[in-house]
C-alpha cells in the first residue's frame, strides 16, 4: 500500500458514486522488527499506510460525505494508551495510536458538516497477517464475527457516537 491508492479509490468513487454514507478505512500495514533494528523507511511505510492514507482519504471524499456520513477507522488496541503493549509492535502500535487521535481530531473538524468519524480499536482477529505473525496464538475473534461487528456499528452508530475510539476485545492481543 501507499499513499496514492486513496486517490484511485476517490476516482473510482467518482465514477461510481454521488455520495457516500460509510468510509470503513480498514487497509493495514504490520511490521513486527525489533525498535533497534528500525530504519526511517520502516516507520514511514507503516506511517504511510496506517495514518496518512486514510486521513488523506477523508479528506479527498470530503465532497461526496453527507449529512450523517460515519467515518469509522479500524485501529488497534496496541494504539489503545493503557492497553497492553508487545514488543517489536512499535511502528505498528505508534501508527495506531496516531490514528486513534486523528479520528478524535476529524469528529471536531468535520462536526459542522455532520459527518461523525469514530475509531474501533480491535483485539485479536484471526486475519490472515494475525495468523502469520502470531501462529502461536490463538485469535479471539474471526473475520466473519468481527465484519459483522463493523458493519453494525457504520451503519447504526451515527449520529449517537462521535469521536470516540472504542475498544473491542474480549482479549489482548
Amino acid at each position: 500500500g501507499s499513499i496514492t491508492e486513496p486517490k484511485k479509490l476517490v476516482e473510482e468513487a467518482k465514477l461510481r458514486l454521488s455520495k457516500v454514507d460509510v468510509l470503513i478505512n480498514n487497509a493495514a500495514a504490520f511490521l513486527k522488527k525489533p525498535f533497534v533494528e528500525l530504519t526511517l523507511q520502516d516507520m514511514q511505510h507503516i506511517y504511510n499506510v496506517n495514518v496518512f492514507a486514510p486521513t488523506l482519504l477523508v479528506k479527498d471524499l470530503l465532497p461526496y460525505l453527507s449529512i450523517n456520513s460515519h467515518v469509522v477507522n479500524i485501529s488497534s488496541m496496541g494504539g489503545v494508551t493503557g492497553a497492553q503493549k508487545f514488543k517489536s509492535l512499535l511502528p505498528y502500535s505508534s501508527s495506531k495510536g496516531a490514528l486513534n487521535n486523528i479520528t478524535e481530531c476529524l469528529a471536531v473538524e468535520l462536526e459542522e458538516k455532520q459527518v461523525f468519524c469514530n475509531a474501533l480499536a480491535l483485539g485479536s482477529v484471526a486475519t490472515e497477517m494475525f495468523n502469520q505473525e502470531f501462529p502461536e496464538q490463538k485469535a479471539a475473534s474471526t473475520p466473519a464475527v468481527m465484519a459483522k461487528y463493523v458493519a453494525n456499528f457504520a451503519l447504526n452508530a451515527a449520529p449517537v457516537v462521535n469521536g470516540k475510539v472504542i475498544s473491542v476485545s474480549n482479549s489482548t492481543p
